[in-house]
């Protein structure tokens, strides 16, 4: 396994950066089948935003709990929420199947809108 290289805040605010410009090219209302290969990216069931977000919230619960020193009821109710939204954002992962449902319906061919 190669060696990982810590990821910068800088790094984690492209990453949202990236996600606002999906979100903001959807409020033009493009085509759905221009969003769907997005959309089938976004969601994808091994490597989707849902499991990606699952995994790190999970983790950092982890973390969290190992490093704490004082096992305080503020501590104890920010890890549990941090693996209810792990499960919650996991749970996501399903609209991988309905994006490849949406994929075999008949929708327009990909392309430039017309003016």
């Amino acid at each position: 396994m190669p060696a990982l290289s810590t990821p910068s805040g800088d790094d984690v605010a492209q990453a949202t950066a990236t996600l606002a410009q999906v979100q903001n090219y959807l409020h033009t209302n493009p085509s759905v089948a221009d969003v769907l290969p997005l959309l089938a990216k976004l969601l994808d069931a091994d490597t989707g935003v849902p499991i990606l977000l699952g995994d790190i919230l999970r983790h950092a619960a982890r973390l969290v709990a190992q490093e704490s020193k004082a096992g305080s009821d503020d501590i104890r109710l920010i890890v549990a929420g941090l693996r209810e939204a792990a499960q919650e954002a996991t749970d996501w992962h399903v609209l991988h199947w309905d994006v490849q449902h949406l994929s075999s319906q008949a929708f327009g061919p990909a392309g430039p809108k017309a003016s």
